[in-house]
């Protein structure tokens, strides 16, 4: 049947159960009907029921079918929604029909939005293994970094869609990103090539905020499930809460065990356990006001470097801080501590431009010089995160400055994660989350007693005795690690 409105809607019943089914556009091939989650494949005038969707996972998203929005002055429609896994995380893609009939794709990323569209390919693309990660290339004549190369899974899908991969089977999704002009984030591209159907489906599109997006309809936060999950620790049985539905990892607060929560509660939880806590100078779960907005503190590293060309010199390592902070309409960011001050930095949506020699980098017009190159490895985690973390988990970093404006690279097998921010004031800091000058001078008053200590008991025949420490004096890392962030 088809119902005339602004757009033709065609609807036919559920082979499944008899309910509606509504087609909004003549693009979409596949629905997932909302009564009995049968997966339908539309053919002509009638539909074929094709099996039975997973449900949904309850991602707090404040995006839900049928919500309405403009986008370069066209409206658009909310009709669909994917729901996709990879190696450190998860993230949705929501099918829009735009009011003349053509789709579009908004996906969500921890509070990262980008809203693109179909574009056709002037040759015919490589396979995924030829885009190496960290490379550049070429599509359609405009230059691109390979910012990751990684297999995807569809776990869930809800409404209607242009195309449906097949449920947890892997495929390749290769992401590409490019550096334009103007104001931060807004002309930057994403273009992203799924070799989930064949030949591979090519979309790119551009950072959002959802403010921009004037939408209506949006999820009401007074029906989200504030309790949030709670389990026993499978290494104490101490009850660990869940505060954010989409964090990959958590911390026990009794053992201080990390637990890998990818596979979901339910599933066998796998831990590590991690002796020789470190204690975070700002609390998890303390709120305070960056920048003009409230961020909550969710999650902590301890992360050492090392000098790549002699990792063993104890000499050439040092450490540095960095909390994971969480906003319910921007997402995440990071505040870095090391031992250069302060600051705070945000996955970038573009790739900025690095010479040939690595030793200055271009981004939305700043020109950067490098201040240093290291390798980075986590050593301890508290609190929650949106990706997959562990203890080991090392990275290739460069960090670029330019004034107080911060530029780092973080790169591992399978992406590349570039970082954009600036420094703060330690009072600011202070004054934001809530710590004062007492806690400072304690930090201080310890490290003369730790100092004292050490020319007390040294001995001036078998080595230096001077009050000066031994430790790297340069900072540490620049921009948080974001593995969650490799996808829009």
């Amino acid at each position: 049947m088809v119902i005339e409105s602004s757009q033709r809607i065609y609807w036919a019943p559920c082979p499944g159960c008899g309910a509606p089914v509504e087609f909004r556009s003549a693009q979409s091939t596949h629905a997932v009907c909302a009564y009995c989650q049968s997966t339908v494949m539309r053919n002509g005038e009638t539909l074929a029921r094709i099996g039975k969707m997973a449900e949904l996972f309850d991602d707090h998203s404040p995006l839900q079918l049928m919500v309405r929005g403009s986008w370069n002055n066209k409206a658009f429609t909310l009709v669909g929604r994917l729901q996709y896994k990879y190696g450190e995380g998860t993230w949705t893609e929501w099918h829009a029909v735009l009011d003349d009939g053509s789709s579009a794709y908004l996906s969500e990323d921890n509070g990262a939005y980008v809203f693109s569209t179909p574009l056709a390919s002037q040759r015919e693309l490589p396979e995924a293994a030829h885009f190496r990660v960290g490379g550049t290339t070429a599509i359609n004549g405009q230059s691109f970094s390979v910012a990751s190369n990684q297999q995807v899974a569809l776990i869930s899908a809800q409404g209607e869609l242009p195309r449906l991969p097949e449920l947890g089977k892997p495929f390749a999704m290769v992401e590409l990103r490019s550096q334009g002009s103007g104001s931060i984030g807004r002309e930057e591209s994403v273009l992203s090539i799924d070799y989930g159907s064949r030949p591979p489906s090519v979309s790119i599109g551009k950072p959002v905020l959802l403010d921009e997006l004037k939408l209506s309809g949006l999820r009401d936060e007074s029906v989200k499930d504030e309790k949030g999950r709670q389990f026993n620790c499978p290494q104490c049985g101490a009850p660990v809460a869940v505060l954010l539905a989409s964090s990959k990892s958590i911390s026990c607060a009794s053992c201080h065990s990390l637990i890998d929560m990818s596979q979901g509660v339910g599933a066998e939880l796998k831990h590590a356990i991690q002796d020789e806590p470190v204690a975070p100078l700002i609390a998890l779960g303390t709120i305070g006001r960056l920048q003009g907005l409230d961020w909550q503190v969710v999650g902590f590293q301890h992360r050492m470097g090392n000098d790549p060309g002699d990792p063993s010199d104890p000499d050439e390592q040092f450490g540095w801080e960095e909390y994971l902070l969480y906003n319910a309409r921007r997402g995440f960011t990071f505040l870095v501590d090391s031992t250069e001050g302060w600051s705070v930095v945000k996955p970038t949506t573009g790739a900025p431009v690095m010479s040939e020699n690595g030793r200055t980098a271009t981004y939305l017009g700043t020109h950067y010089q490098l201040k240093e190159s290291y390798n980075a490895e986590t050593t301890y985690v508290a609190g929650e995160f949106y990706w997959q973390v562990s203890r080991g988990q090392k990275t290739s970093n460069r960090d670029f400055a330019s004034g107080k404006s911060l530029l780092s690279l973080e790169q591992s097998a399978n992406e590349v994660t570039w970082s954009v921010g600036s420094q703060m004031e330690s009072d600011a800091v202070a004054k934001a989350m809530g710590f004062g000058t007492v806690v400072v001078l304690f930090l201080i008053l310890l490290l003369f007693l730790f100092l004292i200590s050490r020319c007390s008991r040294c001995d001036p025949a078998t080595e230096n005795c001077s009050a000066s420490s031994s430790a790297r004096s340069s900072g540490g890392s620049f921009g948080g690690f974001s593995s969650g962030g490799g996808h829009k």
